[in-house]
This record gives C-alpha cells, structure tokens and sequence, in this order.
C-alpha cells in the first residue's frame, strides 16, 4: 500500500531475507514454515488482496518449463518410491513455495527492465546496510541473531571462526549466505557505477559504497564468494570491451557438463582438487577434497534411482550400519540429485542458466553498459555465479529466483516486441512493393484517358 507494485515486491523480498530469523517452525498439514516461506505466503497473500488482476495477466512460455517441472518433480519422486500421494503434495508445496513463487512474482512484476533496474538496486542498497553489521561481527562475533531474537542461528559456532578472526553471520544461516550476498551487492555496484546508472545514494558518492563493499566482501572471510566476485567482474568487463559473452557461455557450459559428467559417474574431482591446490591455501582444498569425497558416495546411491531420485525423509543419504547418517551434503546439486533425480537437477540447472543464456540472445554483450540495461545485464551475469555456488553450497536465496522470473518476463517482451516490429516492417514492406504498380496503373488510365 506504501510503495508501487515493483518496489513493493522488491522491498518486501529483500528486507525478509536480511533481517528475519532463521528458524523452522512446524505447522500441522503444510510444511515448515521457514523464513522464506514465511516470505513467500505473506507476499502471494498480500498480491491476491491487493493486486488479484496481474496475475490474470500471466502469459506462460517454455521458458517457464524447466521452473515448472522443478517444482513438480517431488511429487513424481513421492510416487515411484512408494510413499504416499500426500506426502508427495505437501512436498510440492515445498518446493513451489521455495522456488516457483518468488519466480512466479518475479515474472508478473519485474518483467521489465524498470523492475529489474528496481531489484538490482535494492540487492546493492541491501549489501549497504549490512556492512555496519557485518563489521560490527566481525569485532565481536556473530551475536547479533542471539541479541535480537534470543538464539543463535547455528548450533555449531566453529563454523563462524575462520583464520584467527570471526566470520559474520548476521542474520543468516551462514557466513557462506553474507558473503555470497556481500559478492552480489558489490557486483552490482562496480557494474551500477561503471554504466552511470546512479550517481549516488544517500548523497554519498557510488564509488565510495563500492569501495566500502570492497573491503567489507574482504573482511567477511568468503574465499569462494571473492572468486566469483572476481570471475563476475572478468564477464562483464570483456563484455565492455571486447563485445563477447563469451566467457559467460564458457562458464555456462562447464557447469552443465560438470553436472552431466556427475550424473553418468564421471567425476573429475582429483583433477580440479589437483588444480587448486597450487594456487588457494590448502585448508580450502581440504575442504573441498572431503566435499568431493561425500558428493561420490551420494552420487552413486542417486544413481539408483536415477530419473526421479530417492524423494524426502532423507532416503538419498548414506547411513552406517548402525542407521547412523554419515553424510554430507554441502551442495545444492547433490541434494537435488538424491531427492529429485536427474528430472529435479537438469530442471533445476535450465531454471537458474536458461535465463541468462536467453537474456544473451535477445540483448547481446555489446548493449550490457548502456544505462537502460546494466541492471539487467549484471543479474543475468549473477544467475551464472550462482548456479556455481550451487555446485559447491546449498545456500537457496529467493532474490536470485525473482531474478530468474524477472529475467525471463523480459526476454518475452522483447522477443514480442520485436516479433510486433518485424510483422509490421513486413506488411509495409509488402505494401511499398504493391505501391508502385499500383501507381502505374493508374497512370496508365489517365494517360488512357487523356489520349481518348
């Protein structure tokens, strides 16, 4: 009621996903209500009160296709492993509400370049305002989720130590989450700054923000988050000055054939664990060794069931004899694998890259830093690194999957408008070539005529 329909929806995301608590609260007949779920109810609620007629306006696309058999796949893997069809809705639930509703919101509301400039603006005034926090954890370590809301976010508080100082959290599950999110707002300001898409803000000058998240993406202690920081900043500016997408193309490719050399069993975990140790310390490639390890193993229980995986209650982990779970799930794709399958992980991989691709093909490189499409471009680019995180965390944001509905809200209307553009050319074309015979002929009458 306070704002228009576009910052609204962007305000409301992202204010929800910064500042409300982590928690899982159990409901009777529905799933967990988490805080994203809490988020999505609330503003699907909120756009049926106040704004029922948008939704009318949905036009579907089989761009939405891959986002609509990710979300309907739980019930799929439900079915062939014999549980119940119930358990199978309230799952899809689950997922819809998770990923099909912010993509869904994101389609009906942000499926222009305004509202993508709108969310990308609000991801760079988020990752602002959670630099004092972040700062402020970092002196005193993460409490700030405990001050305010009595507990803390995570049990196991060694994982917010790392190198002799403290790693925030804020409030969010992980140190991972802030500085994957620190990473985008960062991105999106060097890309903002460099367009001149805003000059400033709060009359501060851009680039002393950006130098601020600069510094803060460094204090947060996220190797993994600087490195995609790093790789986003490689895509855009050659981009700027070569006029290729090229490098986003490659990093597109490499992670769909990653992820289909794990669904065949063909992993190539020793050659990148190889590769990395001579260049990050080797705490990280330790880390990323025993990740690896965990992911074999689970790969190939998901291998059982391959085509719609093992469904919910834990049925794709490995347990000891004992019935003790020894496993790890650390990435995003392996969870998707074991509980949906190769249908939930090609599905969910197209959900978050087809966007992107389909964005390049309307809008290519050489347009990205035009004012009117940096905003657009730099969140395309953001999809891509995400999908990379996904590889390697769980960490599920629904500001990327507004994104994702947003992005592909304005391929539509661009492929539409230029459809609308091109019948156009072609029917005065059509007319200019019947024109002068048309002309002719009448002359010919005339001088008939004239000649009588």
């Amino acid at each position: 009621m306070r704002f228009s329909p576009q910052r609204a929806i962007v305000v409301s995301f992202i204010v929800a996903w910064l500042f409300l608590p982590v928690l899982v609260f159990p409901i009777p007949g529905i799933p967990d209500i988490t805080k994203m779920s809490a988020t999505c109810y609330s503003v699907l609620l909120a756009t049926i009160v106040f704004d029922a007629a948008r939704i009318g306006l949905f036009k579907p696309s089989w761009l939405d296709l891959p986002m609509l058999i990710w979300c309907i796949c739980p019930f799929a893997a439900s079915i062939t492993n014999d549980l119940s069809p119930y358990d199978g809705f309230t799952s899809v639930l689950d997922q819809t509400m998770t990923w099909g509703v912010p993509y869904f919101l994101g389609r009906i509301y942000l499926g222009n370049l305004s509202g993508l400039r709108q969310l990308a603006i609000g991801i760079f005034t988020g990752g602002l305002v959670y630099i004092p926090l972040c700062l402020l954890e970092i002196r005193i370590s993460p409490q700030l989720h405990r001050i305010v809301y009595g507990y803390n976010a995570r049990e196991d508080f060694s994982q917010t130590i790392r190198n002799g100082g403290y790693r925030p959290t804020v409030f969010m599950e992980h140190g991972l989450m802030v500085g994957a999110w620190i990473m985008a707002a960062t991105l999106i300001g060097i890309w903002l700054w460099k367009a001149g898409v805003i000059k400033q803000l709060w009359s501060i000058p851009i680039r002393w923000l950006v130098i601020a998240l600069l510094v803060t993406s460094i204090l947060v202690k996220s190797f993994g988050a600087s490195m995609l920081l790093v790789i986003g900043i490689v895509i855009l500016f050659v981009a700027l000055w070569f006029r290729t997408a090229l490098p986003l193309l490659l990093l597109s490719i490499s992670i769909s054939l990653y992820l289909c050399f794990a669904i065949n069993g063909t992993f190539i975990s020793d050659q990148i664990v190889s590769f990395m140790s001579g260049i990050v310390p080797q705490e990280r490639v330790a880390s990323l060794e025993f990740r690896y390890n965990n992911e074999d193993i689970l790969s190939d229980k998901a291998r059982e069931k391959i085509v719609f995986g093992w469904g919910g209650w834990g049925r794709s982990r490995i347990y000891d004899e004992w019935g003790k779970d020894i496993s790890v799930t650390d990435s995003l794709w392996i969870i998707a694998f074991g509980t949906n399958g190769a249908v939930g992980l090609i599905s969910l991989t197209a959900s978050l890259l087809l966007p992107a691709i389909a964005f390049l093909q309307v809008y290519p490189a050489r347009l990205w830093h035009k004012r009117e499409l940096a905003p657009a471009a730099v969140l395309a680019v953001l999809l891509a690194l995400y999908m990379v995180d996904c590889v390697l965390n769980a960490m599920t944001n629904p500001v990327y999957t507004l994104a994702c509905g947003g992005l592909v809200g304005v391929v539509l209307q661009q492929t539409r408008a230029s459809k609308v553009s091109k019948r156009s050319f072609t029917t005065q074309r059509s007319l200019h070539q019947q024109r002068p015979h048309h002309n002719s002929f009448s002359a010919l009458n005339r001088s008939d005529k004239v000649g009588k």
